[in-house]
């Protein structure tokens, strides 16, 4: 299973993820497994990269079964970065926080590549999902960020559409609430938020069961929840 998953992977990029990295002007920076680091010239170019690929992904994963399937989640940001022996610096890691934010098969940016783009939604066909300020690990200040609508299509004014109201699930409903670190050790939070993130990933494999995402049962982290 282990070859077929990496071979299936290695598809993935060699016919798609780097040939759509080179069309938009980009350089992969760093491996991390299975993660990359991507260098765009242009902010725009960058979100136009991540909706295609992501998009394409959702078209070749809807012809095998869900148990094969392989899902990426892609964060974008816009910022100043060091260049020496490696490039790094605070636009690169919270490039990599948004990436945690973001759903399987989805992209999360920051307001500053949120403003770039306002021109280009009409031709890329999406929307922007505002889920707030997030304080993301060893980035000193909140940073706003969006979830990009890949299914919208545009309106003239796309980011006033209002929302439809969820059709509610023929099947029971189950949501992971965030786990309190009471080890009083603060690097422990990273942790915890992992194990959540494991368990909600293990429940989406049950098909009977309706799992509610990570972004939703993560708005509860930090606040007293009753019965």
């Amino acid at each position: 299973m282990m070859k077929a998953t990496l071979a299936q992977l290695n598809s993935h990029h060699a016919e798609l993820i780097e040939p759509k990295i080179k069309e938009h002007r980009a350089r992969i920076v760093r491996t991390t497994g299975d993660g990359l680091l991507v260098l765009f010239v242009s902010a725009v170019d960058a979100l136009r990269c991540a909706v295609e690929i992501q998009r394409a992904m959702a078209e070749r994963n809807a012809q095998i079964p869900v148990d094969r399937q392989i899902n990426f989640r892609m964060g974008i940001n816009v910022g100043d970065i060091v260049e020496g022996a490696s490039i790094h610096g605070d636009g690169i890691n919270a490039a990599a926080r948004l990436e945690a934010l973001a759903e399987a098969g989805g992209i999360c940016v920051s307001s500053r590549l949120q403003e770039d783009a306002q021109g280009s939604l009409g031709r890329l066909g999406i929307a922007f999902e505002d889920i707030g300020q997030h304080q993301l690990k060893n980035i000193g200040r909140p940073v706003h960020s969006y979830r990009v609508l890949l299914d919208y299509r545009a309106t003239a004014k796309p980011m006033q559409a209002p929302s439809p109201a969820p059709a509610l699930p023929d099947r029971p409903s189950i949501a992971v609430l965030p786990f309190a670190n009471l080890s009083g050790d603060p690097e422990q939070e990273y942790f915890a938020d992992g194990m959540v993130e494991d368990i909600i990933a293990g429940l989406a494999r049950f098909r009977s069961l309706f799992v509610i995402a990570r972004n939703s049962s993560f708005t509860y982290k930090g606040k007293a929840v009753g019965p």
